[in-house]
């Protein structure tokens, strides 16, 4: 299963904090209607749609005022298992 897009994981967090949107570009901290709970949710929905990720609060350890969802994003990708090449 391929990892959603920057700007889905973007959309499901807003839709999950009731933000009217997120860029995904601008720092999560930075929006008002966003908080630790919302990325708790957010997490656990992610968790059990992508179980293959091994994605855990870890992901939001060193969150700050600059972190965006394209930072989340990458941490993602790095995370994600890599096909094996045969």
């Amino acid at each position: 299963m391929e990892l959603p897009t920057v700007e889905e994981l973007a959309a499901q967090l807003a839709a999950v904090s009731g933000a009217a949107e997120l860029d995904v570009d601008e720092a999560i901290q930075r929006n008002s209607d966003i908080d630790s709970l919302d990325l708790m949710e957010w997490l656990y929905g992610f968790q059990n749609k992508y179980p293959h990720i091994p994605a855990d609060e870890s992901l939001f350890s060193d969150i700050d005022d600059t972190t965006t969802m394209r930072d989340v994003h990458a941490r993602l990708i790095a995370l994600a298992p890599q096909p094996s090449e045969a």
